[in-house]
Order: structure tokens, then sequence, then C-alpha cells
């Protein structure tokens, strides 16, 4: 088929390449360049660096807003439109454009999780399962209609970044599979269950402040869910240290939440309900290292309070 694909972050990079190698891309549109980094030189996102080396035509507008952009993607003629964390809402002109519609690869079981942090969430609200769906795109986010979808556990030890990763891959395969139907008609959209729709909003920074009076079990499931941003973090004597693994044990002690109970190789906090392990943490402005590291060069003591 003849696609237009607008994707922006690394997510979406697996998908392009699977559309280039078993499709014809008639242009990528993703987000312009950006300052970043000390000297706020121009960045560009993963897709656009992708469809470079891949000698894609790229377009970057600011916006899908304006007529001169929806008549230049109507131009191309594209069977299809392909967008994969593109990062902005399309216009319904846009989504009218293509004879097989615009369709979406979305980090989720839809109607589980919509929104911007499906892969965070999931990890952050103890999911066992999640996976991928591909879903026609309407004005309602994440509200289309189901055209496939793929089902992967979650590691009872895995990362957010990690997942990421697995469900790239998965979205890509799962991708090919979604426009060979629609090209041989063989897919039946289904329309989502609005009783099951959960959503997934942006994280903000402070959603990583560790809340010490929930169970060590959702405490560690968050360090994970947020893992590598905006990570798990709390203070000790008014600094921040952030936590970057951790093991929750399901014992009680007889101490408020955030009291450090045990000292010793590893760094034990009460909780809600349980105990958490810290293993490895990262003090304010300083490298990552062992809990018992830590403890060896700053005042930590059984009855230290985290904040």
């Amino acid at each position: 088929m003849k696609l237009v694909f607008m994707g922006s972050a690394a997510f979406a990079v697996p998908s392009l390449n699977a559309a280039a190698a078993n499709h014809t891309v008639l242009e990528v549109v993703t987000q312009p360049d950006k300052p970043a980094g000390r000297g706020m030189r121009l960045k560009a996102c993963p897709v656009a660096e992708s469809a470079r080396k891949l000698n894609l035509p790229l377009f970057q507008p600011r916006s899908v807003k304006p007529p001169e952009v929806i008549d230049r993607i109507k131009g191309l003629r594209p069977d299809i439109i392909v967008v994969v964390a593109y990062g902005k809402i399309l216009p319904r002109a846009l989504l009218e454009i293509p004879p097989h519609g615009c369709i979406n690869v979305h980090a989720s079981l839809l109607p589980k999780y919509r929104g911007a942090a499906p892969i965070n969430w999931a990890i952050a609200n103890g999911e066992l399962e999640t996976g991928v769906t591909t879903q026609r795109i309407v004005e309602e986010l994440d509200a289309g209609d189901i055209l496939l979808s793929a089902k992967t556990p979650i590691d009872e030890a895995e990362t957010a970044d990690g997942l990421y990763g697995r469900l790239s891959l998965l979205g890509s395969d799962l991708l090919m599979k979604t426009i060979e139907g629609l090209r041989r008609g063989t897919i039946t959209p289904s329309p989502q269950d609005p009783s099951l729709v959960t959503f997934a909003p942006l994280i903000k920074k402070d959603d990583g402040r560790v809340d010490w009076s929930m169970p060590a079990s959702e405490i560690y499931n968050r360090i994970r869910g947020f893992r590598p941003w905006p990570g798990s973090f709390s203070s000790i004597d008014g600094k921040r240290v952030k936590i970057i693994e951790a093991a929750p044990a399901d014992i009680q002690a007889p101490a408020a939440p955030g009291t450090v109970v045990e000292i010793g190789k590893h760094l034990a906090v009460a909780c809600g309900e349980g105990l958490l392990y810290l293993l490895e943490v990262q003090p304010e402005g300083k490298r990552r290292m062992s809990a018992s590291d830590f403890m060896r060069g700053h005042r930590v003591t059984k009855g230290t309070a985290l904040t």
C-alpha cells in the first residue's frame, strides 16, 4: 500500500522501518527539530532521524491543522495514514483523506489505558498483562474501533523502559498484519466497550514522589512504571534521593510509613503495608550507588524518616 507515516517517538521507529520495508512510504510526517542539551542545538526526534537514514521524504510541520498541510497530504493520495506515537491530534479533514482510513498503533489492550502513558501506568498499577492494539483513529482520543490486538505478559520485575522496547517491536508486527488485513478486507472493526475504558494520563514529575503510606508492592510497581522518567524519589534530611532498584517484602514493622527499620546490606523502609528494601539509590547531585554504599556516606540510622 501507499501510505503516509506520522510519528515522533522512539516507539514508532520499528513501525516505520517495517512500513518502509513492506510498503511505499510517500512521506514521513513528524514534529520539528527542537533545541536540546546544554548548547540548545536543534535535535531531531527519533522518527525524523530514522526517516533521514532511510532516505524517505520528510515533512515537519508545527501543526497538521492548517489547510495547506492538509492539502499537501491529500495531494499525495495515500491509501492509508499510519500514526504511531506522533503526539498530536489529527483534524477530521485529515482523517477523511485515505480510502482505508487512518490507523494508530496504541501500546495497550484497548479500551484499557487510553491516553499518553499506557506502558507506565500498566506497570505502575500492577497489571500482569498488556499488549498493543491497532485502531481506527477518530476525533476522540484512542476511542476508535479496534482492528487487531496482541497480548504479552508483564514480568514481575519488568520496568517501563524495557517493556517500551518489547511493545514497539510487537506493535510493528501488528501494524503489518493490520495493513495486510485491510488490503485484503479480512478485518472486521470492533467497537470499544465503554464500560471497560480506563485512562493513562500524561505523567507529571511529582508522580515520582513515593507515598510511603501505600503498600510496599504498590510502591515497587510505581518504581518500575516510572523508570526512567520521572523516576521514583523521596527525601532524607531535605535531600532528594532517587530509588533505582528496590524489592518489596510482606513483613509488617511497628513503625510509621517512611521510617527506616533495618540497616545493613540493604535499607528497609516501613510502608503502609510491608517493607520496601532499597537496593540501589542515587543521592541528589551524585552517581548511582548501592544502598550499602549510600549508608556508609550518609547519616542513616534506624528511625530515620523518608518524606
